[in-house]
């Protein structure tokens, strides 16, 4: 399912009209986005969590030239499936 199926059918459960569908989502993804850089967590019951988490820097070897490099930190978006949505796909 791409995008606009995913909009199309969601209007359709919803009753919305596919603009007032598109609206919706991209202001939960601002939301959602918003408090992630704020560094703060998402829980979705049913759904799942979502976290910023940051990496540590690290030292990389090549194995071929055994040159060291080092590996600055970063964050990345991390996702925990909920418990409920781990049991559907078992």
């Amino acid at each position: 399912m791409n995008n606009k199926e995913f909009t199309s059918e969601l209007a359709n459960r919803l009753g919305y009209t596919t603009k007032d569908t598109v609206e919706l989502i991209n202001s939960l993804l601002a939301g959602m986005i918003q408090e992630l850089e704020e560094g703060n967590a998402i829980s979705i019951w049913g759904f799942g969590s979502f976290e910023v988490k940051k990496k540590t820097e690290r030292i990389l070897v090549n194995p071929v030239t055994k040159q060291r490099l080092l590996i600055p930190p970063k964050l990345i978006l991390s996702y925990k499936p909920s418990n409920n949505l781990k049991e559907k796909f078992k």
